[in-house]
């Protein structure tokens, strides 16, 4: 799988499409899912494949971004998290994963880009393979 596969959750369409052109021109592969459902099921498919996860927070009915977010953490503890949210931010504190960026509704599509770039740079590098 790609180095750079970004799991994207959004409900709207319109904004889900805009992530994902935005996301994919920077040079990510990116994987949509329209809901926590979805979400988790793909991640679950392959947890080491999934190198960032951008998800709204508010996500209709069914778990939350927040749910998706301390999912992926458990398997994946330094997976980059991204949350995006209209009006949730004040709960980021008290039910986003340590690390994680909230980055409020509306935002401009370079934030997100920027965010990712950054979260992915933050990550611990691999030990080199033992070529002997």
């Amino acid at each position: 799988m790609n180095q750079n596969v970004v799991l994207l959750v959004e409900d709207e369409a319109l904004i889900l499409l805009d992530l994902q052109t935005s996301l994919e021109e920077a040079g990510f592969a990116v994987v949509c899912a329209k809901n926590a459902e979805d979400a988790i099921t793909h991640f679950d498919r392959d947890p080491t494949g999934v190198k960032a996860l951008v998800t709204d927070i508010r996500l209709g009915s069914g778990a939350s971004g927040w749910e998706i977010g301390r999912h992926a953490r458990q398997a994946m503890p330094s997976i980059p998290v991204i949350y995006v949210s209209g009006d949730s931010a004040s709960d980021w504190h008290a039910q986003g994963v340590p690390g994680s960026v909230m980055i409020q509704k509306p935002f401009v599509l370079v934030q997100i880009i920027t965010a990712l770039s950054t979260l992915l740079n933050e990550q611990p590098a691999l030990p080199p393979l033992d070529n002997a």
